[in-house]
């Protein structure tokens, strides 16, 4: 840390940001470009990603020894266990998909406002990390714009990381940043800008010249600054240039050793409690499951007016309810909320979740014509809930609605359905989806609100009102966004599972989860 009054560069809220169009910047990441001086809670993530609760705890048990080290003999010394217990022994392409689709969301709410806005007017970014490479390029470069990433080499051996860095470059602190910049743009290029925010940062700041014409000469003088630790708001997710819409992994708070502590702590009593909640839901009657969840701390807000059993008479058929999809457990909740068990259709649902819903599941085929036959029959016999998003998402957003279930009845309901979780989230894209209700139910006291919005006028529909599907998808879309504050998008299933786990979220065999 530098002491008041000792720094050799300036503060960067100093700089000057105009007229930057044709500069190169350098800059570090935490406690730079990042508010938090500490990485641990990126390790942290990897570790719970790639190694699940053990390694977190192996991560936690180490953390005082990285301290330690790091204060006491180097830098390096104490990143380097850091990496060791974060990484050994996982495979590479796991803590890829980690750094892919877990950390933007936790980097993206810590940018440091003064050091973006010097960051983000340079036309060539470039960031120098001790952090290890893998971990940080999926965001630097998608979230930020960074043009080049220079970090810490991870070790590997037959696809898995070692736990060791690479030994020709070591852990990329002080005089390795800047042998790792020159190698990068060779001898005699440098930076316009530099950007850091302590001691060790001083060797590649001194690298950054800006030329200036003194007594009509042109010469090179140094330009960088120091990113203060002063606590400021983190930049808005409105002001990067790619907000985070899709985003995986178990835990809901950043990872401070702190939480990190208590997650681990409660994970053995919150699994026998979600093991306990979850049975409720499967043996408990419907009618009395709101009173039963309540009693088991889980919070349940119904709003508006839940719509009467359906009286089937000749020729008429059930309701269709068009929910926005949270978690796997919509539908479970909607039913509570009305009382009664209401018919689901699905996609991937893990036979596990099958066996242990508490309402009817029908299995989709993504054929249309075969899909929208085994709604019909449904609809002849009942309520049927239906997600038309395809997929959860936990941003303050709606994925744009398929609209196939407008096309099979005028008996349309909206229904907004949000949840709240403080520690775990219940879903997953790249995990286990078996484990969506359990982790949900983990949670000490998890909150669902369902929303009942007006049934759709007929002049809203396409029987009687001659819309088009789409039009008609559209509109439940926007009422639902409307009730909740989100967002309409025109994003899809295949495009989450393509940012976070790299395929089309297609399930290859019907009788398995994903």
């Amino acid at each position: 840390m530098v002491v008041a009054g000792d720094e050799p560069f300036p503060a960067v809220y100093k700089c000057d940001a105009s007229r930057r169009g044709d500069h190169t910047v350098v800059s570090g990441l935490d406690g730079t470009l990042l508010r938090s001086r500490s990485a641990f809670p990126y390790y942290a993530l990897v570790a719970l990603d790639t190694g699940g609760v053990p390694r977190l705890a192996l991560l936690l048990l180490l953390a005082p020894l990285a301290a330690a080290l790091y204060y006491a003999v180097s830098e390096a010394a104490g990143v380097q266990v850091l990496v060791f217990a974060a990484t050994a022994g996982a495979r590479v392409a796991n803590i890829e998909s980690a750094a892919r689709a877990v950390l933007p969301r936790f980097y993206a709410a810590d940018v440091h406002p003064d050091a973006w806005r010097v960051f983000a007017a340079c036309s060539r970014r470039w960031v120098v990390t001790a952090t290890p490479r893998v971990m940080v390029e999926p965001f630097l470069r998608d979230h930020l714009g960074a043009d080049a990433i220079v970090g810490t080499e991870l070790a590997t051996w037959r696809g898995r990381a070692t736990g060791l860095v690479d030994v020709r470059r070591g852990v990329l602190v002080g005089e390795r940043k800047v042998e790792a910049l020159r190698e990068m743009i060779g001898e005699g290029n440098v930076p316009n800008v530099g950007l850091g925010d302590r001691r060790s940062d001083y060797a590649f700041m001194r690298l950054c010249k800006v030329g200036q014409l003194t007594h009509l000469s042109p010469v090179l003088i140094d330009e960088a600054y120091l990113v203060p630790g002063t606590p400021v708001d983190a930049v808005g997710a409105d002001k990067l240039p790619k907000p985070v819409v899709f985003h995986d992994g178990r835990l809901v708070q950043r990872p401070t050793p702190v939480a990190a502590l208590i997650a681990v702590a409660w994970f053995p009593v919150g699994f026998l409690l979600s093991v306990i909640r979850v049975a409720a839901g499967s043996l408990v009657p419907m009618p009395w499951q709101y009173h039963v969840y309540r009693a088991l701390g889980v919070r349940i807000t119904v709003r508006g007016a839940p719509p009467p059993r359906p009286v089937l008479a000749s020729g008429r058929t059930g309701a269709l309810y068009a929910c926005s999809h949270r978690t796997l457990v919509d539908p479970v909740f909607l039913s509570v909320a009305l009382r009664r068990p209401v018919s689901v259709v699905t996609y991937s649902l893990s036979r596990l979740s099958e066996i242990l819903s508490p309402i009817r599941t029908v299995r989709l085929t993504r054929d249309r014509a075969t899909d929208a036959a085994a709604i019909k029959r449904l609809l002849a016999g009942g309520d049927v809930a239906v997600c038309p998003e395809g997929t959860t998402c936990r941003e303050p957003f709606l994925l744009r609605f398929s609209a196939l279930f407008a096309e099979l009845t005028d008996d349309i309901v909206p229904v907004a359905t949000e949840c709240r979780t403080s520690m775990f989230h219940g879903n997953t894209a790249r995990g286990w989806k078996a484990m969506d209700p359990f982790f949900f139910f983990m949670n000490p006291s998890p909150q669902y609100t369902v929303t009942f919005l007006d049934k759709l006028p007929a002049e809203h529909t396409c029987g009687g009102g001659g819309k088009s599907s789409h039009e008609v998808a559209n509109h439940v879309q926007r009422l639902i966004a409307s009730a909740l504050s989100y967002e309409c998008t025109g994003f899809t299933r295949k495009d989450k599972y393509r940012a976070l786990a790299g395929n089309d979220g297609v399930v290859a065999a019907p009788n398995k989860g994903t």
